[in-house]
């Protein structure tokens, strides 16, 4: 028999901190992550706006006192790496509004909003401020869903570093030109379907480019490194996103697991890339409390499903660090259909425990 004090409300009430807004309230926070690599901070929902100022602020301590070279979020590769030239320096965005345009997803003020834009703006100052040779601090995406986007990405890189490569990866990558602009089609067509995929296609594009890395590379300079890493990982999104939008129609255990995995081992290899620059990298990630909690601690874990704080927790221990934000009250910006219309929802207050419900 268990009691009230055992239930996951008395152990949640008994570990969390409150936020009440003071630069301080952060410290507990701060000394949590020691010497641990993987950061995780989540939010309960992706339309509020005290979560992402306080995310921000923290990773700006993370920063600035422990040595984080690196924000990874819960975002579009391409578009997140235009931000990541903007705040290095190497980009022909005048300001961050501008770095912050390729955000045009649905939802798209998940990232492009007034916390995110502070964020990038206070981030290019910083890297502009350091001394020569000081390792900058990036921002990446590690989402799933650019499949064409990814697909523009290898053909724009291959077309300056080698067009005959191009030509071949324009061959391979037209296999989807049968199915129109929409993934989910694609998706639903080859698993419902006789329709051949073009999985083997998208396999063999990533395989080529990491065999002909070293040739890839005879350009001079760490930017040359930057952006070879930044066409394999445009091909490894393409090769997550073709499994990723069949899996749709197989379950949503499925797809949410490749989903989740492709966003960890994305983690992985930009730690594995940044070290060869500055030793161990530390990696802040930005994502739904839903991806950076532990899932082996919640019911849908029970039920098969995976997410990124459990994978990176299973890889390295107590290098990962996940911390969650949540609310009882307030409002979200959210919308009531997939693509419908922005609008701000007040968030339901909690259902009240009976007081003779302490038996389980």
């Amino acid at each position: 028999m268990a009691t009230l004090r055992d239930t996951p409300v008395m152990v949640i009430k008994e570990s969390m901190l409150p936020l009440p807004g003071e630069l301080k309230d952060l410290d507990p926070f701060v000394s949590l992550v020691r010497d641990a690599r993987f950061v995780l901070i989540g939010e309960a929902s992706h339309g509020t706006h005290e979560f992402y100022k306080i995310r921000a602020a923290l990773t700006r301590r993370l920063i600035l006192e422990k040595g984080f070279t690196a924000v990874a979020a819960e975002a579009d590769w391409p578009d997140a790496y235009r931000v990541n030239r903007f705040v290095r320096g190497h980009s022909e965005d005048r300001n961050a509004t501008q770095a912050l345009g390729g955000f045009c997803r649905f939802p798209s003020w998940m990232w492009r909003n007034a916390d995110v834009l502070d964020f990038v703006s206070w981030l290019r100052n910083h890297n502009a401020a350091l001394g020569a040779g000081a390792p900058q601090v990036g921002f990446y995406g590690i989402d799933i869903y650019s499949l064409h986007a990814s697909i523009e990405e290898v053909l724009r890189y291959l077309d300056r570093v080698d067009p005959e490569a191009a030509h071949e990866a324009r061959e391979r990558y037209s296999c989807f030109e049968h199915f129109g602009a929409d993934p989910q089609l694609y998706g639903y067509l080859t698993a419902r379907s006789r329709l051949a995929s073009c999985e083997d296609e998208v396999v063999g594009q990533l395989l080529e480019l990491q065999q002909e890395r070293a040739r890839l590379l005879q350009h001079d300079g760490i930017m040359a490194e930057d952006e070879l890493f930044c066409a394999e990982q445009n091909a490894r999104v393409v090769k997550s996103a073709e499994e990723y939008y069949r899996s749709m129609y197989r379950g949503a255990i499925s797809s949410w697991n490749l989903r989740d995995l492709h966003m960890a081992d994305t983690v992985d290899a930009l730690a594995a890339h940044l070290d060869k620059r500055v030793g161990t990298a530390r990696i802040v990630v930005w994502a739904h409390n839903s991806h950076v909690g532990d899932a082996r601690a919640t019911e849908v874990g029970r039920g098969g499903e995976h997410n990124i704080g459990q994978l990176l927790r299973e890889r390295h221990k107590a290098d990962a660090i996940l911390i969650g934000f949540s609310t009882y009250q307030g409002t979200v910006t959210a919308a009531s259909d997939w693509g419908g219309a922005t609008e701000q929802k007040r968030v339901r207050p909690a259902s009240k425990m009976s007081p003779d419900k302490d038996e389980h």
